[in-house]
């Protein structure tokens, strides 16, 4: 079933087929409350609530969207506003996971998470107007387009933020900080 069939069904009265739609979304929500708050209890609960939102709002969905681009509109949305709530300041990217190769030294695999590391601080160091359009695109995979219809912003605004972010962030990692 597509996911504006699913969504028709939950209108009309068949609210157990909301939790087909959980189950396809709950892992993108998670990850992405998970990479802009960095606790994992807060992005539990967060995605809960925003569940709770997508299913009291499911009769302003427009079949013209993609369902995931609304659903991350929805949940950056809801970050945001938990974030000026807790006057939090960091989008932090979850740690890094990876494993060593045969051929990987220690030596090797500890410069490399040392690298990792570093492109993270210089990703979390980024103001949030650079930070989301940047995750929403390398970490997330979103086209330009769905990143202008997630955020609310003209699609030469996102490509503008994309490549000052990716400048910031090359100053950042060249010269340790941001020049303007």
């Amino acid at each position: 079933m597509t996911d504006f069939e699913l969504i028709q069904l939950c209108l009309n009265g068949q609210t157990n087929y909301f939790s087909d739609i959980v189950d396809r979304y709950k892992n993108l929500i998670y990850s992405m409350v998970l990479k802009m708050i960095n606790d994992k209890e807060e992005a539990n609960d967060l995605a809960q609530e925003i569940f709770i939102k997508m299913y009291n709002n499911l009769h302003k969905y427009s079949p013209e969207y993609k369902l995931s681009t609304w659903i991350m509109r929805i949940t950056q949305n809801h970050v945001i506003d938990f974030r000026r709530k807790k006057k939090q300041e960091h989008v932090c990217f979850e740690e890094v996971e990876f494993e060593l190769s045969q051929e990987a030294s220690a030596e090797n695999a500890y410069l490399e998470k040392e690298r990792l590391e570093n492109i993270e601080n210089a990703v979390d160091s980024l103001p949030d107007m650079y930070k989301t359009p940047i995750v929403l695109y390398h970490e997330k995979g979103y086209s330009y387009q769905e990143i202008s219809d997630i955020t609310n912003e003209p699609l030469s605004k996102v490509k503008n933020r994309i490549f000052r972010g990716r400048k910031m962030l090359k100053d950042l990692l060249t010269f340790g900080e941001v020049r303007s």
